[in-house]
């Protein structure tokens, strides 16, 4: 299944600065695996050591943050967005 995945700019260098590229998965983490094949060096930016979504690394399907769905095993249906948002914080 194909994807469209939105690179926050931060990450774009990875991308050769596309804003958005395609990857093709079932799940949110085939997705990610498959954006890492593509684009080397952008999977230890998102993912941990242990392969889990970086603390302050936001991942969305659509307009569902994946952390409240099935994380890493969320499904991602052929034709949708998946975006990647670092987390802001600040005080």
């Amino acid at each position: 299944m194909s994807v469209t995945v939105r690179i926050p700019t931060i990450l774009r260098s990875y991308t050769g600065g596309q804003a958005e590229v395609t990857a093709a998965g079932g799940t949110v983490g085939e997705v990610l695996a498959d954006l890492e094949k593509q684009h080397q060096g952008i999977g230890a930016r998102v993912l941990d050591d242990q392969g889990r979504l970086r603390r302050f690394v936001n991942v969305y399907v659509n307009d569902d943050d994946v952390r409240f769905e099935q994380g890493l095993d969320t499904p991602t249906p052929d034709g949708v967005g998946v975006s990647i948002i670092p987390a802001v914080a600040g005080g």
